[in-house]
């Protein structure tokens, strides 16, 4: 909603206020003034959009997703790096539905972006790796269940990722 600095800046004079409230004698409000500027410090990293989209994708809704993705009108300057790696990463597996050319493209941006979670990044590699099987490249295919594979420390991509290797034998 509001601009990445634009959030720091509230930040800042609310923490401002807070000292003035605590100085005052008014310590609760003090507090109560702190916990509010973290919420804008967390959505500094965080952008609250994109936490709307992923809760939309977690039910399914990809229009939905895409509607609050859609929001974000020029994501180069409103967020910042990791942000925009889960923007594209977002738009990718969405588009992985329908058109896997584009979704290629925004998986690989994402990627290079940078993804804070490995779990996220497996999920990534996961999908290319889905891609380059549907266009005939075994060998990439190969490479990228590998390193899906390897970042997946839980194990919750085990089954995908064995289904997708015996799928790739029948090639």
């Amino acid at each position: 909603m509001y601009n990445k600095n634009i959030k720091l800046v509230i930040a800042a004079l609310i923490v401002g206020t807070a000292v003035w409230q605590m100085i005052e004698g008014y310590i609760g409000n003090g507090i109560m003034l702190i916990l509010l500027a973290s919420i804008f410090v967390f959505l500094y990293f965080k952008n609250e959009l994109i936490l709307l989209s992923f809760l939309r994708l977690r039910k399914q809704d990809f229009p939905g997703a895409k509607k609050w993705l859609d929001r974000i009108k020029d994501p180069e300057s409103a967020l910042t790096t990791k942000q925009q790696g889960y923007y594209n990463y977002l738009l990718g597996i969405m588009l992985s539905q329908t058109n896997i050319t584009q979704a290629e493209k925004y998986l690989k941006k994402a990627i290079k972006l940078g993804l804070s979670m490995n779990q996220d990044l497996a999920v990534a590699k996961l999908n290319l790796a889905g891609i380059a099987m549907t266009k005939r490249r075994k060998r990439e295919a190969q490479n990228l269940l590998t390193e899906a594979k390897k970042l997946d420390k839980h194990g919750m991509l085990k089954e995908q990722i064995t289904m997708m290797k015996q799928q790739m034998k029948k090639i």
